[in-house]
């Protein structure tokens, strides 16, 4: 049956809610303290922000080039920043621009990270620390991840600004990242709105930029919303607050005509910002040798579609060794010089392309979206939501999420019985499902036939804020007639712990990403002997961590530690099915 109407008191329950107005007013009374300083990058190209950067060389026919840093040691980072820009240059290549990665603890307000849980990426205390990085090199600064859409977005935007960056984010992260311990969305939506307010009051033209990765579209099942979702986030920050909107995609567009016509797209509805196509990461499965030919197909559609319809997005050439750990200097500096090369090739091969497939997607997406985002609106101001209220909006969307929006309001058509078709299905629910299809035909029956026999329970949750691996294990197992129990995204080890007794579950299953594996794992050992409970843990994904003494930049593997624990490690996702099929033995029928 079709979902039931919304309701603004079931959204929004509180009785009192701070006003946009007023936050916005406390961001421009920061801007006296908290203002924007020049970069060597601006200096060089002779512009007052990226964006006049970005409009200028899309008229001339020029693509920009995006790498990410992410090293956890500032002097690392402020030697990868110089030394990358210089060793391309050598061979003639530019790298115009870097995100820098910094750790999910900044995202907690400054005074609580010291007791709060660290990742893998950099932490700064001090706007100096952070302009010393960007004056080593005439690079832009991107900013993207747990800034904006985080309890410590005001801090972390001021130190941005001071920075000399002019593209700031993630405002994607907002819909849907979550950080452990953290859950007052009130608090997170103030701070991102006041942080608005700083960004639109500074003198200088600032981008702000939205993953739509990292939002809802890993969540929506058609492209159309996911599309939608940048028509929705432009009516916020650019319709309600007067700042202009860049938007990323890209980790998980592997069907190549499709991650063309949302190019496409985003050029007929007017995206001429964009801030970085990201690297088709998901596509990063085999080894570097094997890992360069995902790169040079996703790079040669990114710059295709740049040159038939130019966008201000740069190019993101990710190093191949990505899927393995934090790549370093050498590989960063490869993975660019490759791309130069290739664009050359793409430019003499043009001739050989035909768009027209892409071309006719794309105008099924541009309407949808149109629908999509005007069913939003219309149907959140019926329901009572004020939509002329940015933090209202924001807060609105947040806790209705992506899938009941798209129930609601998606353009795809509906029968009383089935959901929604989408108008294009998302590239992520294709990948899932295709990956789970080359992983089901590899099992053999006997073992299928066993697992399914045995009517499990399992947990599944992830440590971190990336699900994909969650979402393919989830897909796994229902199809083996597992019954699983959603623990959740970067869900804390007391709240697993608490589910798993709850639910009388008889395994749990862990995604891990963001090189915390170890702690992480000895945290929820001891909620679940808290709870008395004495089940199997599995554990896949990024298994390695930064150890707690050292500055090193590159994190640990850390297999054999969790062997050493208990715990069951899956390498790959077929290693779900053996390990359960081991772990519930003794329980087995």
């Amino acid at each position: 049956m079709p979902p039931r109407d919304l309701l603004r008191a079931e959204i929004l329950t509180e009785t009192e809610l701070p006003r946009a107005t007023d936050l916005l007013e406390d961001g421009r009374k920061l801007a006296a303290l908290h203002g924007f300083q020049a970069n060597p990058f601006l200096a060089e190209q002779g512009a007052s922000s990226e964006r006049e950067v970005k409009h200028r060389w899309s008229a001339e026919g020029r693509i920009m080039r995006h790498a990410q840093i992410g090293f956890r040691d500032p002097a690392k980072t402020q030697r990868a920043w110089a030394e990358i820009y210089e060793r391309c240059a050598a061979k003639g290549v530019a790298v115009d621009r870097y995100g820098i990665c910094l750790d999910w603890s900044m995202g907690y307000p400054a005074a609580e990270r010291g007791k709060r849980p660290r990742g893998t990426g950099i932490i700064f205390e001090e706007a100096e620390d952070l302009a010393k990085i960007t004056a080593a090199a005439p690079v832009a600064p991107h900013f993207g991840d747990f800034v904006l859409g985080f309890p410590g977005a005001v801090e972390n935007t001021a130190l941005a600004l001071a920075a000399g960056a002019t593209t700031i984010g993630n405002l994607g992260q907002y819909f849907t990242f979550r950080l452990p311990g953290w859950d007052n969305d009130v608090a997170t939506t103030r701070a991102t709105v006041t942080a608005l307010g700083l960004i639109a009051a500074q003198d200088t033209d600032i981008l702000v930029h939205s993953n739509l990765d990292d939002g809802f579209a890993a969540h929506f099942s058609d492209l159309a919303c996911c599309l939608g979702a940048v028509l929705i986030e432009r009516q916020i920050v650019k319709g309600l607050i007067g700042v202009n909107t860049s938007h990323c995609y890209g980790h998980h567009f592997s069907n190549p005509v499709t991650r063309l016509a949302f190019q496409k797209a985003l050029y007929d509805i007017g995206e001429t910002d964009g801030s970085m196509i990201y690297g088709n990461t998901t596509s990063y499965l085999g080894s570097p040798a094997e890992n360069y030919a995902s790169l040079a197909g996703y790079l040669r559609i990114d710059i295709e579609g740049l040159k038939r319809w130019p966008t201000g997005h740069a190019i993101n050439p990710v190093p191949v060794t990505e899927n393995e750990r934090i790549p370093d200097i050498a590989e960063v500096v490869d993975a660019q010089l490759f791309s130069a090369r290739l664009e050359e090739i793409v430019e003499q091969a043009r001739c050989l392309t035909t768009p027209e497939e892409a071309a006719e997607i794309s105008a099924q997406l541009v309407t949808g979206a149109r629908q999509f985002k005007d069913a939003v609106f219309k149907g959140l101001a019926a329901a009572g939501i004020d939509t002329g209220d940015a933090f209202e909006l924001l807060l609105s969307l947040k806790r209705i999420g992506a899938r009941r929006l798209e129930a609601l309001f998606g353009p795809g058509q509906i029968e009383e019985t089935a959901p929604r078709t989408p108008v294009i299905a998302s590239p992520v629910i294709e990948e899932l499902a295709e990956n789970c299809g080359i992983i089901l035909s590899g099992i053999d029956k006997v073992s299928a036939a066993n697992l399914s026999r045995r009517r499990l329970r399992v947990l599944t949750a992830t440590t971190d804020v990336h699900e994909h691996g969650k979402q393919l294990i989830d897909r796994l197992l229902r199809n083996l007639g597992v019954e699983v129990v959603d623990g959740g995204i970067s869900v804390d080890p007391h709240q697993i712990a608490a589910l798993a007794l709850e639910e009388d579950c008889n395994a749990i299953a862990l995604s891990t990403y963001n090189g915390v594996a170890l702690s992480y794992a000895r945290d929820l050992l001891k909620e679940l002997k808290t709870q008395k409970l004495d089940l199997p843990v599995l554990i896949g994904g990024r298994l390695n961590q930064i150890p707690d003494q050292s500055n090193s930049s590159l994190p640990v593997d850390v297999t054999a530690k969790l062997s050493g624990l208990g715990l069951i490690v899956c390498e790959k996702a077929d290693d779900v099915v053996g390990g359960l099929l081991e772990a519930t033995d003794s329980n087995s029928t």
